[in-house]
């Protein structure tokens, strides 16, 4: 489902979309309050997700979606202009699976859709690493206080890892750092999301920022 209030880019994004075998776009939305009510009929996989809209705006409509059953829960991309928009982290907290800038190429759009609906929840770890710095110090506090005894739940192989996802690594890079495979990588990080309740790497990734274990780059 693309959701923005401008028609010519909802057009633009679907008819990217609808041009692929093997994606299709099953509905289009103005405002938060119709893609809320949209997806509960419709079932999207993936949401695209303006944030700044008349009425309902994409960062509401994240956090409403986020509340449906687990089997029926979209992946949210969030569409920014990234260097303007500053509410890019509240929709991560939301629960949105990553971002894609508005200027982005159609393979970059096609690769992101595709790398979210198979479960990967961003499209580059650096890239929402360097998000994350940007906001830094301005990063609002959970609404809920983090338990640190979330992080007694990890072996410390596991959180060695949460920590490396937190710093933006890819798989391939923990793996070479740790000196293991990458599958192996990939169980470790399911089992981090799993006993920590978390749906994707960049909720690990703020809730490794809000248990103190990473921090923003100085340089």
């Amino acid at each position: 489902m693309v959701v923005d209030d401008q028609a010519v880019v909802r057009a633009g994004f679907a008819a990217i979309v609808d041009a692929e075998p093997d994606l299709h776009v099953v509905a289009e939305a103005a405002d938060g309050a119709r893609a809320v009510q949209l997806a509960a009929e419709l079932a999207p996989d993936v949401v695209l997700m303006d944030i700044r809209m008349p009425g309902m705006d994409g960062l509401t409509a994240t956090r409403l979606l986020m509340t449906a059953p687990a089997a029926a829960t979209p992946r949210v991309l969030v569409l920014t202009t990234f260097d303007q928009d500053a509410y890019v982290h509240d929709a991560l907290r939301a629960g949105a699976s990553g971002f894609l800038l508005k200027d982005a190429l159609p393979e970059e759009l096609l690769a992101g859709i595709r790398i979210v609906a198979s479960g990967e929840a961003m499209l580059a770890p650096t890239v929402t690493r360097r998000l994350i710095d940007a906001f830094a110090g301005t990063l609002p506090a959970p609404t809920t206080a983090p338990d640190p005894e979330l992080l007694a739940s990890l072996t410390p192989r596991e959180r060695e890892v949460l920590t490396l996802v937190a710093a933006g690594h890819t798989n391939a890079e923990i793996a070479d750092a740790l000196g293991v495979t990458t599958g192996t990588v990939k169980s470790h990080v399911n089992a981090v999301l799993g006993k920590l309740g978390l749906r994707d790497r960049v909720q690990a990734t703020i809730l490794a920022y809000d248990l103190g274990l990473a921090r923003p780059r100085t340089v």
